[in-house]
């Protein structure tokens, strides 16, 4: 059964790049995007890394951290690191988990429970399901989950705008439309009765239909 939105992210120690870490204890109390490569010294996991490493400020912004991994040891992570900065122009700045033991990828349903041996004999084919992107809240809490082939790069864009609704329609009751971007208008939530409302926007709203409610962007 594949972990589900509102499910808690399982708790887990790994080594990572940047030391040992308990994951729920390193989340505290912000957001965290865990997202995962089939293996290092792949192509299209290389651009990704860059191009997260890049927006990482856009993400610290967001008060989400951000946590990487692969199958492959801690010290090849390191060895990518450069190969990374110099073909992207930006190394990983964010910790990577070397999940060797298949631990934290079975716990997440990215590999089967009965998946064992040594990492390093294993290709990106075999581990073509450990492409997922995680983002959880600060209770420990899914959110979102989004899964990738391996050939077809991730759009950090996209993962950016996902948060920024996740993280206004966790403090208002309100939804975001298709292709919503900041700054534009929001549905009032359907567990908003219409007397509700009315307190909440005197203002009142548009109804193109009775349970299509748009307002302005709540500030």
């Amino acid at each position: 059964m594949a972990l589900q939105i509102g499910a808690v992210a399982p708790d887990f120690e790994a080594e990572t790049t940047e030391g040992k870490i308990k994951f729920h204890d390193w989340i505290g109390n912000s957001w965290a995007l865990l997202f995962s490569h089939p293996k290092d010294f792949t192509p299209v996991c290389t651009t990704e890394l860059g191009a997260l490493a890049r927006l990482k400020p856009e993400f610290d912004k967001r008060g989400v951290k951000l946590m990487g991994l692969s199958v492959d040891p801690v010290d090849r992570h390191a060895k990518w690191s450069d190969d990374i900065k110099e073909t992207q122009g930006a190394a990983p700045n964010y910790p990577m988990i070397g999940d060797t033991d298949f631990n934290v990828s079975k716990l997440y349903d990215m590999l089967p429970a009965s998946t064992s041996g040594d990492p390093l004999t294993r290709t990106a084919a075999d581990n073509q399901t450990v492409r997922n992107v995680f983002v959880i809240g600060p209770d420990k809490k899914i959110k979102l989950v989004m899964v990738y082939p391996m050939t077809t790069g991730r759009n950090f864009q996209e993962i950016l705008r996902s948060i920024d609704s996740l993280q206004m329609t966790a403090k208002h009751r309100v939804a975001t439309p298709a292709d919503w971007k900041q700054g534009e208008d929001v549905i009032i939530a359907g567990s908003v009765s219409d007397d509700e409302a009315k307190t909440i926007y005197p203002q009142g709203w548009k109804a193109p239909k009775p349970y299509i409610r748009i307002v302005p962007q709540p500030k």
